[in-house]
């Protein structure tokens, strides 16, 4: 029965991530031009343990096997290492829970108290992601949702469109496009498509939607260990070869394989490289 349980929550993080339109807001000069002391472009992040980088040091992200491919012990990062924060290159993330409006006031409050300028702010993108927490209480309001795969990726789809129409209004309203979106959905859809495929041919390779980290119970997390000291959990033999660390998080690779389907679209809105 567990088994099966793990199998169905393994589509959460699925459903939960691709839902989302992550919104990019652009601060930077549309003429190139930088008034800051280094002469780079800042990334603030707003969200959950999606893209957090380590605020929670009483966190299960601090414990062992965490971290295990990068950098080698835990670290803080829910997963086994990096996050796609961590592949856009993150100087500063901003975690202060799961509630975004005190992540913005805490910001606001470092910004009077001069720790970060307004040329910094002038000069940064911000990358706001509403992940697994904003939808989670959705979802398990009524489990039965989780026996109609194909109803959860109609609401995804639907979710996404009326994302990118409110989007395109601020940006009217604005009179500029201050607001850019990254397609998650595509993304996640495609980098998994694409292993699947490969798992054809090659029978050795994981199934992107086992998660490396099994749970032998509803509730746990990857990490967890009895009054005896005893793993209340499974790991895979290669962990950096998985999809999903957890039955919420993806691991180093999976966020690794979607960075790389986003990146013509974040080299279009920052103008760089990666």
């Amino acid at each position: 029965m567990m088994k099966q349980n793990q199998s169905i929550m393994t589509l959460l993080p699925l459903f939960l991530i691709l839902v989302i339109s992550t919104e990019v807001e652009g601060a930077k000069k549309s003429y190139g031009v930088y008034n800051n002391d280094n002469n780079s472009l800042k990334l603030f992040v707003f969200g959950d343990s999606y893209v957090d980088t380590g605020n929670f040091q009483n966190s299960g992200a601090y414990k062992i096997p965490s971290g295990i491919t990068f950098p080698g012990y835990p670290a803080g990062r829910f997963g086994n290492g990096r996050v796609l924060t961590d592949y856009l290159g993150v100087l500063k993330t901003l975690v202060d829970g799961p509630n975004l409006t005190v992540q913005i006031d805490s910001f606001e409050q470092l910004i009077k108290q001069n720790v970060y300028s307004k040329s910094d702010v002038q000069t940064s993108i911000v990358l706001v992601n509403a992940g697994a927490n904003d939808y989670t209480k959705f979802v398990l309001k009524d489990k039965n949702l989780f026996d109609c795969i194909d109803l959860l990726d109609l609401v995804s789809r639907d979710h996404n469109k009326m994302m990118l129409q409110i989007v395109e209004d601020l940006n009217k309203e604005i009179g500029k496009s201050v607001f850019k979106t990254l397609d998650l959905y595509s993304s996640f859809l495609t980098a998994i498509q694409t292993i699947q495929k490969n798992r054809k041919e090659n029978s050795t390779i994981m199934n992107p939607l086992e998660p490396c980290c099994a749970l032998e119970s509803v509730g746990y997390n990857c990490g967890k260990v009895d009054d005896k000291g005893e793993k209340k959990y499974t790991l895979c033999e290669k962990p950096e070869l998985s999809f999903f660390w957890d039955n919420a998080h993806p691991s180093q690779n999976g966020w690794y394989s979607v960075f790389k389907q986003l990146e013509p679209s974040l080299s279009q809105i920052t103008g760089k490289n990666f």
